[in-house]
């Protein structure tokens, strides 16, 4: 009910400066523990997560806020993209709020602190309990990126839960191309290789995140992959760069498409990995997800772990306890006695 009564001013501001005084908002919040496992808890790649929703990476780009984030009741947040250098990202403006389509469309491109400050932060909250996944990108002008994902690994992975690679963010020049077979083979091999060099036969699940802009050939060259490197889970999807009919004036804006108009290229490329899957991999939806409904209907597609981040511009802090909630009433009202009996059920 605040937000909804705060939000018409927020909304006059800048979305850069929204977001940021988002933040600043949190940072001021008590240190909550993570909720406790409830009804929808449910373990995937070995992690034991509380309830399956998660914020998305790109809302708490340095590590500033992930405890405060689980306080709201996610039941894991995702920091980053992180990569090895800071980076001022593109120039502003790089944020819309698409308000009469639901949407946001950014052209951020990794801006962040760099791997070192967020490092020390990441650090300071070893042992407080809680799933924080790092999502590791590569800085733009890197002479080599596989380079930059290697040794982002050696880094993060000793205080990660997991780790998410970032290759599809459509704001970074030329960085989808690591999607292609034989570049994602050798990345994947740099990355499992990095992570045995620091953590040896243990470390954290990797998660690869994709783009929704797939082609066949594309999905089924990333599913086998991502048994062959032995992923913990694939994240569908990113961004898109495709323009589904918008209201907005900055519609034709570039950059990646968030919010509801991505939900149903979103749930369709879920089900293609999926079926491109057999099932044999874990999958996380992501992308145009505001509601129990949205969120569930996700899961009985294949999903074991959903995220959101553009929703709560619009729901506000208190979506994830909403989404939550429901989530424990949908699994009830289709005779489901776990999250997991329903994942793929459709």
């Amino acid at each position: 009910m605040l937000y909804r009564l705060l939000r018409p001013a927020l909304f006059q501001l800048d979305p850069e400066r929204a977001h940021a005084l988002s933040l600043a908002a949190l940072k001021l919040l008590p240190a909550g523990a993570p909720p406790a496992p409830g009804p929808v808890a449910i373990t995937v790649a070995g992690l034991a997560f509380p309830n399956p929703l998660g914020m998305a990476a790109g809302y708490d780009k340095d590590g500033e806020v992930p405890d405060a984030l689980l306080g709201l009741g996610f039941g894991f947040a995702e920091i980053g993209s992180l990569t090895p250098l800071p980076q001022a990202g593109n120039p502003r403006p790089r944020l819309f709020r698409l308000a009469e389509d639901r949407a946001v469309i950014n052209r951020m491109g990794f801006n962040n602190g760099g791997a070192e400050a967020a490092l020390a932060r990441i650090a300071a909250r070893a042992g407080r309990g809680g799933i924080v996944g790092i999502n590791i990108g590569a800085n733009k002008d890197s002479a080599d990126r596989i380079t930059d994902y290697a040794a982002m690994t050696r880094l993060m992975a000793p205080y990660a839960s997991y780790l998410a690679v970032n290759i599809s963010s459509p704001n970074t020049p030329g960085l989808r191309a690591l999607q292609d077979e034989g570049a994602l083979a050798e990345l994947l091999g740099a990355v499992n290789e990095a992570r045995a060099e620091i953590c040896g036969a243990g470390g954290p699940p990797v998660f690869l995140k994709v783009a929704p802009d797939l082609l066949p050939a594309d999905i089924d060259a990333i599913a086998r992959l991502a048994a062959e490197h032995r992923l913990g889970a694939l994240i569908v999807s990113n961004t898109t760069i495709t323009r589904p009919p918008l209201r907005s004036a900055h519609g034709g804006e570039a950059g990646g498409l968030s919010g509801a108009p991505l939900g149903a290229l979103a749930l369709q490329r879920l089900r293609d990995f999926r079926q491109a899957t057999g099932g044999a991999i874990s999958l996380v939806g992501v992308g145009g997800i505001a509601s129990a409904d949205d969120a569930w209907a996700r899961i009985r597609a294949g999903a074991s772990l959903v995220q959101l981040y553009s929703a709560m511009a619009f729901e506000g802090p208190g979506i994830a306890r909403r989404i939550v909630r429901g989530l424990e009433r949908l699994m009830r009202r289709d005779g489901f006695s776990s999250i997991e009996a329903a994942v793929g059920s459709a």
